[in-house]
């Protein structure tokens, strides 16, 4: 199984989440920066939360995504307040006829004073139990 794994993080907690999918997957956690060349059967997409929205460097990779090169998205995510991007990220998906895997992760992620040292290490327990739980 081919996997990618790409994401947007300002302050290294999504970050986390991708290196730790990247421990279990194989494949190279990288930003949104990267484009996806290769057909890919599952695209591991990380986000968060910023101003109620996704960071338009993400909606800019979603429309970059040729959909006959990406099989299925699994959607990551933080935030401080928020509970997901998947409703953002799955919308922007659809247009792309881009299927969605209705299965995500979440967690905290820190911000300022709010949820300090997450995502944690039971954070990251739990991504890879979930992501062992996909690619099986």
């Amino acid at each position: 199984m081919n996997t990618a794994i790409r994401y947007y993080s300002k302050t290294g907690n999504t970050k986390k989440l991708a290196d730790a999918i990247g421990e279990v997957t194989g494949a190279k956690a990288q930003t949104v920066d990267v484009p996806i060349d290769d057909e890919v059967d599952i695209l591991f997409l990380g986000s968060s939360v910023y101003a109620a929205g996704v960071d338009e460097r993400v909606k800019e990779f979603i429309r970059s995504l040729d959909g006959r090169k990406v099989k299925k998205v699994v959607n990551f995510s933080t935030a401080a307040i928020l509970s997901s991007t998947y409703s953002q990220v799955a919308k922007l998906l659809s247009e792309k006829n881009i299927p969605v895997d209705s299965r995500e992760f979440h967690c905290r992620g820190s911000f300022k004073v709010m949820h300090k040292n997450r995502p944690n290490n039971d954070d990251i327990s739990e991504l890879k139990s979930f992501v062992k739980e996909i690619v099986k």
